[in-house]
């Protein structure tokens, strides 16, 4: 875009109940590498190569409130790029029988007519993630 003054997101936080949880779905389930960690802070760094995650432990995991989607302002969840219609199912395949997590839907068209497809479930720990195959 000619006047946009950001170049897309640098990284993206996000805050979890249990890192090795999440770390296991993000680098288990989806292939990721953990690229670093700070242990006092707690939080770790995953990369699919291409977007970075920062992965912060709550503060105290068992009073942290759930998100709401539809009562909390923030991120409502955190959509991945696949590169295609294959991978999407692959992604799926991996996902929906990863322990903790909750397909809410299978890939389907993003919108009726739309040749791009997408699904969402929820990782354990609670945060929705959508895979989507690029816009056409």
């Amino acid at each position: 875009m000619a006047g946009s003054l950001t170049q897309g997101a640098h990284h993206i936080g996000l805050v979890v109940r249990d890192l090795d949880e999440a770390r296991g779905f993000f680098c288990d389930a989806l292939g990721f590498e953990q690229v670093g960690a700070v242990p006092d802070y707690p939080a770790l760094f995953v990369s699919d190569g291409t977007t970075l995650l920062t992965l912060w432990r709550a503060a105290d995991p068992q009073t942290a409130n759930a998100f709401d989607r539809h009562g909390n302002i923030g991120l409502h969840h955190l959509a991945l790029r696949v590169a295609d219609d294959v991978a999407l199912d692959g992604v799926h395949d991996r996902v929906k029988g990863y322990p903790g997590t909750t397909v809410e839907f299978a890939p389907e068209p993003i919108r009726e007519g739309a040749s791009t497809r997408h699904f969402i479930c929820t990782m354990p720990g609670g945060i929705r993630i959508e895979f989507a195959t690029p816009f056409a």
